[in-house]
């Protein structure tokens, strides 16, 4: 199901990350007094009631002529041309500004559905300037205080009124793979060398979401759809040139796939924009398997191959249960080991366990290591039981979830994962004190 996106865009200084923070429930994006301080997007993924959407937050557009406001504006467009809806931001306090009528014809320019949030209606100065707003020319204006959490619910509601759901076209059972990763790294070839043929991407296929490009791939007689991320429609170039533009894209086929390959490239080594999309793939609860690419352009491969295996595992210590896939798109070399790999995490994903055995397993965890006691108390586990699949969902009832320490949760997910094969795949473990409604 295609997910949407929401823009918030306009001037500095009208409170979009106040807004952000407040709509994602928590204090994400910075927010201080000084005009372009949010310099890149920022991205959350927001729910509401039975909705769940992207959110973007941008940064402030203003009438200087500086780099930094033309890379900021450039910015602005490329999350306008990404939104389903844009949220237009203006100061009720401070009324219509110059900047406000800049913002103002680049979104009339979009042909985005727009709605004016009116903030920081709680001000005295509010009234002064409510109606000078409807000169903008939109059809929506809604007031609201993101900092006093006013009409805030409002605006959800008329954001979320034109949602409409678009089933995927699969069968349940066709895999969906993402290619992911920064630019440059080998992406298009990558499906180019698994497709067997060479692929140009120039548009979007007709049927699948405007933001990926599907393609159908047979493997031992079995249908799988790959999703790509690189290099699509007009605007491919800019968002594979400046990193932090491809990001949505990514987590949009994250958020299809059943599995994730995150393409690495051997000779740039690892990067923190690298870090970042995996740390989305995992926050979607997606099965990864890590593809170093351009592996044909090394030397000493044993050699080399152990020392990035042991740069993998400290810089992505957070999915240190990924495997690692080690092959060269352009020369398709070891490209064989890949599919297998898939398919391996792909099925732990759907893997159940047995509620006997797993309750055997983490009560051998429990007597083999108790956890610390504190204020005279100690953490007991009473049941356990695996209440869903991909990932893979441990709901485990306890005496009181105030005693379970991190390194503790981490203990039991380890021993979870020498018992059972998860490889490639997050597992969540639920705590919930004994007689609570499950979660």
């Amino acid at each position: 199901m295609k997910k949407p996106s929401v823009a918030l865009v306009g001037r500095p200084n009208v409170g979009k990350s106040s807004l952000f923070n407040r709509i994602m429930g928590r204090k994400i994006a910075i927010t201080e007094e000084i005009p372009g301080v949010t310099r890149d997007r920022m991205y959350g993924n927001a729910t509401f009631q039975d909705y769940s959407f992207y959110l973007i937050d941008t940064g402030g557009i203003y009438s200087g002529k500086d780099d930094f406001n033309t890379e900021i504006k450039m910015q602005v467009e490329l999350a306008i041309d990404e939104a389903d809806v844009v949220i237009f931001i203006v100061d009720g306090k401070e009324g219509i500004t110059k900047d406000d009528l800049i913002v103002k014809n680049m979104l009339a320019k979009s042909g985005k559905k727009v709605i004016v949030a009116i903030n920081k209606m709680d001000a005295k100065e509010y009234k002064e300037h409510m109606y000078d707003f409807y000169e903008l020319g939109f059809q929506e204006y809604v007031p609201i205080s993101a900092e006093q959490n006013e009409g805030v619910y409002d605006l959800l509601e008329l954001i979320c009124s034109d949602f409409k759901e678009v089933e995927e076209e699969y069968s349940e059972d066709t895999i969906k793979f993402s290619v992911i990763g920064r630019p440059n790294v080998g992406k298009s070839s990558l499906v180019n060398a698994l497709l067997g043929e060479n692929r140009v991407i120039v548009s979007d296929v007709a049927g699948t979401t405007r933001d990926s490009i599907d393609m159908p791939l047979r493997y031992h007689e079995k249908e799988y759809v790959v999703i790509d991320t690189a290099g699509m429609r007009k605007r491919g170039k800019v968002y594979e040139s400046i990193e932090k533009y491809s990001l949505l894209r990514s987590m949009r086929a994250i958020d299809r796939s059943d599995v994730c390959l995150l393409v690495l490239s051997a000779t740039d080594g690892i990067v923190e924009h690298d870090k970042h999309i995996a740390g989305y793939a995992l926050e979607a609860g997606k099965s990864i398997v890590i593809v170093v690419n351009k592996w044909d352009a090394i030397e000493n491969k044993e050699e080399e191959m152990k020392k990035f295996k042991a740069q993998i595992a400290s810089e992505f210590a957070f999915i240190r249960y990924t495997p690692i896939v080690f092959l060269s798109a352009l020369t398709k070399k070891r490209i064989h080991t890949l599919m297998p790999e898939i398919l391996r995490v792909y099925e732990n994903s759907k893997r159940e366990i047995k509620t006997s055995v797993l309750n055997e397993v983490l009560r051998e965890a429990y007597q083999l290591n108790l956890p610390p006691s504190y204020k005279d108390r100690r953490l007991k586990i009473y049941f356990a039981t695996q209440t869903s699949t991909q990932p893979p969902v441990f709901t485990i009832q306890v005496n009181s979830k105030g005693l379970i320490h991190f390194s503790y949760e981490r203990y039991l997910e380890n021993k979870i994962r020498e018992s059972f094969d998860f490889t490639g795949v997050p597992i969540v473990l639920q705590f919930k004190n004994k007689g609570e409604e499950d979660l």
